[in-house]
């Protein structure tokens, strides 16, 4: 018996018109549904009157999970993959699944549509022939200091896409104030929703508003470099001295940053394996 297909299929991020016919075609044709959330996927196939069943697939339950959609995937049948908004595999266990039937010879497919990080860059007004995605910011502190340490260079070069929960975006903004200097930012809130609103202006200035306004809904923002700076960070970081992964360590840790993020940060500039400096960790000690 042939392997069945994963599709990976991108959903609305908000406006529930932005799906493609083809993903509603695929929805219907599926033996299964694995979605992070089934309960807010059911709104969706409610509204289009799809009634294929629907498995919960996300990150506390991933392991669990796996063998018994690679089972139907094995056994013919074909399974649609779909995150709670936007294109899967983007800041989801999605990607592991993927892997999965890759590893076992199950063919994967993607239906592409609506992802807010690249509707954010379009809106931002920002030059977007670069950009680096980097997902959801740790919460702890001393992680997101090292978070936008690591990203600095790169912040230098391209536009930082990222997500953030309102709860948590002042704290976010604060440490990339802090770390990476001011700069453009546009802050994109609701997006394809009633209230969608995007914030142009100097990071500076979209914490004081947000620090006076509560952030509501889910935000995505776009940190572009510093005007001016792009072009002249090339000669600085080639003509750098070489990073010297012990002493990178000894200084993060002293700083009283913990071992995962430490060795993350130190990883990022020099390239090294984290085993390698996981070791070198564990000998400060």
């Amino acid at each position: 018996m042939a392997n069945g297909t994963l599709y990976v299929v991108s959903t609305p991020i908000g406006n529930l018109e932005d799906i493609s016919l083809r993903a509603l075609r695929l929805l219907r044709e599926a033996a299964l549904i694995a979605a992070e959330d089934t309960r807010h996927t059911r709104k969706l196939l409610n509204h289009y009157q799809i009634e294929t069943s629907a498995t919960a697939y996300h990150e506390h339950n991933k392991l669990t999970r796996l063998d018994f959609i690679l089972d139907k995937l094995h056994n013919g049948l074909n399974v649609a993959l779909v995150s709670d908004a936007g294109t899967p595999c983007l800041s989801d266990p999605g990607w592991e699944l993927v892997r999965a039937c890759l590893a076992e010879g199950i063919p994967v497919d993607a239906i592409p549509g609506p992802a807010a990080p690249l509707m954010a860059l379009v809106l931002s007004g920002f030059p977007v022939q670069e950009f680096t995605y980097v997902g959801f910011p740790p919460r702890k502190k001393n992680e997101l200091q090292a978070f936008f340490t690591r990203l600095r260079p790169e912040a230098k070069r391209r536009p930082l896409v990222l997500f953030e929960a309102p709860h948590r975006l002042v704290a976010t903004l604060e440490v990339a104030l802090e770390v990476l200097g001011d700069r453009p930012v546009a802050v994109a809130r609701e997006l394809t929703k009633l209230h969608q609103e995007v914030r142009r202006e100097n990071l500076s200035t979209a914490l004081a508003y947000f620090r006076e306004n509560d952030p509501r809904g889910e935000f995505t923002i776009v940190l572009a470099p510093p005007e001016g700076e792009t072009a002249e960070v090339e000669p600085e970081e080639n003509t750098a001295a070489p990073i010297d992964p012990v002493a990178r360590l000894q200084e993060l840790k002293a700083s009283g940053l913990r071992a995962k993020a430490a060795i993350e940060t130190v990883a990022h500039e020099t390239g090294l394996n984290r085993r390698q400096l996981y070791a070198s960790w564990l000998e400060l000690s």
